[in-house]
């Protein structure tokens, strides 16, 4: 039995959020919070939101026990990006896109 959440629409890069998820899969959910909890990077706050909301879903809606859970998988996909015009030298202009990321985390028991 597993159990997923997900937050939609983070306005992180989905390559600086990856970076983070590679940390914690695979791992106890202890673990894996203890780890989020230390890293520097600011996309481990909303790995960490993430990883807590799919432990309540796990806890509440299928009823498993929390020390008997894993990160069977998680991962992050890009979202809708923003475009923004920056002005250039000699008149140009360029497009800077402003990422968005899909963090996806789902908890499993350990079998």
């Amino acid at each position: 039995m597993e159990a997923k959440a997900v937050t939609r629409y983070v306005r992180m890069a989905p390559r600086k959020v990856r970076r983070v998820t590679a940390q914690i899969r695979g791992r106890p959910v202890e673990e894996a919070r203890a780890i989020l909890q230390f890293l520097p990077h600011a996309a481990a706050r909303v790995v960490a939101k993430t990883l807590r909301s799919a432990v309540a879903n796990a806890e509440n809606n299928l009823e498993l026990a929390r020390g008997d859970l894993i990160v069977t998988r998680a991962y992050v996909d890009g979202g809708p990006s923003q475009k923004r015009l920056s002005p250039r030298a000699r008149g140009r202009l360029d497009v800077l896109k402003k990422r968005s990321s899909h963090v996806t985390v789902i908890v499993g028991e350990r079998s």
